[in-house]
């Protein structure tokens, strides 16, 4: 038998080699789908208008049980009390089937910090028309998972176009910043911008303390007044 030409031997070679790669479980080389690949991360806007804004990463952990960790599959926001249709949405009805909103704003805390974000959401306005307010209703208390509460007066949330937001400076609220929802509480104090919110109640009790009034905090939370006493 004559020599194997060179040319016959490097094809038989390419085909082994193309093989053995398509046997190969995805993940083991960069650039094939599997374990290996990780997905981009959003990257938070910092400047808005020509105004530097606050980072995510600037605000202080002073939750009353720490970070809550919420499954957004399972998520449902109730919406009760003095309404005609009482509610419940899922995270994606909320984000997906309202009106969008940005604001620019800054939460001041009481311990003396403050931050200026960018937020999007839900106005709070929307979702009670959708549940049908009563005409005697004059509160709105908000409730968290993690058994914290405020109130604020029907009017104040509707006039000022109050946002439930799900995203600052264009990313989805982390865990530790309230997601699924955080209130946006403008020009009160941030013992008023509660966090992990689950359930909305329309109610005509105007002397309802949450979780901070009941210790001695301002019930209307206004930043033109002392927040304490």
């Amino acid at each position: 038998m004559g020599k194997i030409p060179v040319v016959f031997i490097v094809i038989i070679l390419v085909f082994i080699v193309i093989a053995a790669i398509l046997m190969i479980p995805p993940g083991i080389f960069p650039g094939i789908q599997g374990e290996n690949i990780t997905s981009l991360t959003p990257v938070e806007v910092r400047e808005y208008q020509g105004e530097r804004l606050s980072s995510v990463a600037d605000f202080r952990e002073n939750s009353i049980r720490g970070p809550q960790y919420i499954n957004q599959s399972a998520y449902m926001l109730e919406i009760s009390g003095l309404v005609s249709r009482p509610l419940s949405l899922s995270y994606d009805q909320v984000v997906n089937e309202y009106p969008v909103y940005e604001k620019k704003v800054t939460l001041f805390c009481v311990e003396g910090w403050e931050v200026t974000i960018l937020w999007k959401g839900v106005r709070v306005e929307d979702l009670l028309a959708n549940a049908g307010v009563n005409p005697d209703a004059t509160t709105v208390i908000f409730y968290a998972v993690d058994g914290y509460s405020t109130s604020l007066p029907l009017d104040y949330v509707n006039d000022r176009d109050i946002i439930l937001a799900y995203s600052m400076n264009g990313v989805m609220l982390p865990a530790e910043r309230g997601f699924p929802f955080q209130l946006v509480a403008e020009d009160r104090w941030g013992y008023k911008w509660i966090k992990w919110v689950t359930r909305i109640e329309v109610s005509d009790d105007t002397a309802y303390r949450g979780y901070w009034e009941e210790r001695g905090y301002s019930p209307t939370g206004d930043l033109q007044n002392r927040y304490f006493g």
